[in-house]
This record gives structure tokens, C-alpha cells and sequence, in this order.
């Protein structure tokens, strides 16, 4: 079981990144657009505007799997910011001050930033002729050290 589970990691992990990079970037469509009966922010507010454009754009391109680790590390970025910023000042536990969602988005794209894309990633598409020229010439250099 343990080894089937290791086969399907890079699938789960995938999947997971997808999922949260669609709602992280519904946030940001709900602030800049008025999407989903949220109102919108006015172009520019520093930081509302800002942290909404990061959302829609870093959550968009964490769930395609493209940069991911870059997006993903300045989306936790700026779930850490508002979390200090807006929610630490009405308590110090995210359960005091509403601000499970920016602690939890923070440290799921730290996760993010340390685990990578997983599978069924863009990133993962566009670097698959390196990665394969790279594990020929491992295997090659294996096979020369045997011999």
C-alpha cells in the first residue's frame, strides 16, 4: 500500500495545487471584478487592489502549474502581509481575528514553494526534454562507473 500511495503522490500533489490556486485566484476575481456577490475594489488601492491582482494572477498560474514555485511564493507573501497587516490587530490566533484564510493560504503555497508542481503541471510539460536529457545522462554516467 505504501508503495502505491508513493506512486500516486505526484498526482495528488497536482490535484491539491489546482485546487487551491482556483480558489486562491476566485478571491482575487471576486475583489477585482465583483464575482461571486463580492463588490469590487477601485484600481490602484494600495494594498486591496494589489493583493487582489496577486490572487487572481498568482492563483491562476499555481493551478495551471506555470512558474509555480515563483507564484506560489509570492501569493504567501502576501497572505503573510495580510495577515499582519489586517488581522493580527484583533488578536494574535487566527481564530480570534479571521484570518484562518490568509494563514492557511500562506503556509499551503510555502508548501508550494519547497514541494513544486506535482504532476499535471505546465512547468512539469515544458521541462520534460531537460529532465529527460538529464536522467539519460545520469543513467550514463551510472552505467560508465559500473563497467
Amino acid at each position: 500500500m505504501h508503495t502505491r500511495l508513493n506512486q500516486a503522490h505526484p498526482y495528488a500533489l497536482g490535484l491539491f495545487r489546482i485546487v487551491v490556486g482556483l480558489l486562491f485566484a476566485c478571491h482575487g476575481a471576486a475583489a477585482l471584478f465583483g464575482l461571486f456577490g463580492d463588490s469590487s475594489v477601485a484600481a490602484g488601492t494600495w494594498p486591496k487592489w494589489y493583493a487582489a491582482a496577486i490572487q487572481l494572477i498568482g492563483g491562476g498560474l499555481v493551478a495551471l502549474g506555470l512558474g509555480t514555485r515563483i507564484a506560489a511564493l509570492i501569493s504567501s507573501g502576501s497572505m503573510a502581509y495580510a495577515y499582519f497587516t489586517v488581522h493580527q490587530a484583533d488578536g494574535l490566533f487566527p481564530i480570534q481575528n479571521g484570518g484562518e484564510a490568509a494563514a492557511i493560504f500562506c503556509w499551503v503555497f510555502l508548501l508550494l514553494v519547497f514541494s513544486g508542481p506535482g504532476a499535471l503541471s505546465l512547468d512539469r510539460l515544458f521541462r520534460r526534454d531537460d529532465t529527460e536529457r538529464g536522467e539519460d545522462r545520469a543513467r550514463e554516467q551510472v552505467s560508465a562507473v559500473r563497467a
